[in-house]
């Protein structure tokens, strides 16, 4: 099977490092949703090599993770793990992170709510969670680019698109956490940083 790269992730991961470098100092283990290649696994893997990197997608991507995981030969990096939002839960075992870039405006807006509640329910106090993408203000596109990256994934499935921050993070508060910043990446992406609060049933 041919080696399949992701373009953005090339262009991506060196600012996701950084942003991640302030919040990963030991090590734990981090599930990523949405893993699509297994790319940020492995370049992120590569880098926090006490950190157990989980991935995981829905079945359809999984032969690209495991040839790219396989050339990579890192023992700190696992998986695919099968996920689908929505229809699986998370993997066993509890997580320290959760990482997932480029996913919530692929998603439908039901399967990002869905998803939030599975954080609030598998999460417990101090987790973290990462979302990196482009995302709305006040319910405006933040650049044309995002304006006619949302027309394009609509064209494709009229049940995607660029999410509204408020949201999210209405979403997020409802599901236990709060947000700890919402960092400012190139190309108009952002990468928003949650805290789980202290659990209660």
């Amino acid at each position: 099977m041919a080696k399949v790269s992701s373009p953005s992730v090339q262009r991506n991961k060196e600012p996701i490092l950084n942003v991640l470098k302030e919040y990963i100092r030991d090590g734990g283990r981090l599930l990523e949703v949405g893993s699509g290649t297994g790319e940020h696994g492995i370049y992120l893997g590569n880098y926090f090599k006490q950190l157990h990197w989980i991935t995981s997608d829905t079945k359809e991507n999984h032969p690209f993770i495991k040839e790219n995981l396989k050339d990579a030969k890192l023992a700190n990096v696992h998986g695919p793990e099968l996920l689908r939002i929505g229809k699986d839960d998370f993997p066993k075992g509890g997580f320290n992170y959760v990482f997932s870039a480029n996913t919530l405006h692929i998603m439908s807006w039901k399967e990002d709510k869905s998803f939030f509640k599975l954080l609030g329910k598998r999460l417990r106090e101090g987790a973290l969670v990462f979302f990196y993408g482009p995302f709305n203000y006040d319910g405006k596109f933040s650049s044309p680019s995002n304006e006619k990256f949302d027309t394009w994934l609509k064209e494709n499935n009229e049940k995607s698109g660029v999410r509204n921050f408020e949201d999210i993070l209405q979403n997020m508060n409802k599901a236990g956490f709060k947000i700890l910043k919402d960092h400012e990446m190139p190309a108009n992406n952002r990468m928003l940083v949650f805290e789980r609060l202290e659990f209660t049933k």
